[in-house]
């Protein structure tokens, strides 16, 4: 360690961190500021969700390390993580750390500013495009839209006690959009809450990879929603959108259709 402070003393190191959003996927979704700061890493941590094209951008000196999403490994937990980061940073300098999205949407970059603060290294923060708000756009589905919905809502499928959140059964009773991330594998129990609030023919729909060449979306109700993920086969990473904006989407119109039909024929 002494060798270390002696080389910080010296200025041959200077220790700072740049907590950067990688976006939803599409590396030409980074922001220029994010492109500028990666130009100057000493080294680049980055998570499974990260387009590694991104790497690209960053010297070819830098050292490149993938860290993963915490998990059960302590090889990956965010604990290892905070000290990586403060290691390197102590070590080479220059630490940029990506994360997919946006840093601090669904994401654990204030802790992870807040761990390298506490070692009084200087940081930065560069938002990015969260998936919550960039894949439906993509797919032109607003979050708000003039008599369909005045507000969104963006809630995560489960609580940090595996739980759905009770903020997914307070959104559900609104008339607002709610986009539900990490919820693809419990999109059964989700669409219940909805239905239980009568809004069995909600529009939904779950964006898989969104913004990269893999993107696939499907486009249904409450009450379809879970059957048609299984029939295409829909996998992480994806999203949720409930909400009648949903029913701009292309693939809406012949569920509309649909109905209308049902409705016309209830008539005679």
């Amino acid at each position: 360690m002494k060798l270390v402070t002696d080389r910080i003393q010296k200025g041959e190191i200077t220790p700072r961190i740049t907590l950067i959003g990688a976006g939803p996927g599409d590396p030409d979704l980074l922001t220029i500021k994010g492109m500028r700061a990666l130009n100057t890493a000493d080294v680049v941590l980055y998570d499974a969700l990260v387009n590694e094209a991104l790497l690209n951008y960053a010297p070819e000196s830098a050292v490149k390390v993938f860290i993963g999403k915490p998990t059960d490994d302590e090889a990956f937990s965010q604990k290892s993580v905070n000290k990586l980061i403060i290691d390197y940073a102590l070590n080479f300098g220059h630490v940029v750390r990506l994360k997919s999205g946006d840093p601090f949407f669904f994401a654990r970059g204030y802790e992870e500013i807040d761990f390298a603060e506490s070692y009084s290294i200087p940081s930065e923060i560069i938002p990015g495009i969260s998936s919550a708000t960039g894949a439906p756009s993509l797919q032109k589905i607003p979050m708000i839209h003039k008599g369909l919905s005045e507000s969104f809502w963006a809630v995560s499928g489960s609580d940090a006690r595996g739980n759905l959140s009770a903020d997914l059964r307070k959104a559900a009773a609104s008339d607002a959009t709610v986009v539900v991330l990490n919820g693809l594998d419990r999109v059964a129990e989700i669409a219940a809450v909805f239905q239980s609030h009568g809004k069995n023919r909600l529009p939904v729909a779950v964006i898989e990879n969104g913004s990269t060449p893999a993107e696939r979306v499907v486009v249904g109700v409450a009450d379809t929603i879970a059957e048609l993920v299984e029939e295409k086969k829909i996998a992480a990473p994806a999203l949720l959108v409930f909400g009648a904006v949903v029913s701009l989407h292309p693939q809406f119109q012949p569920i509309r259709d649909f109905y209308e039909l049902i409705a016309n024929e209830g008539a005679y």
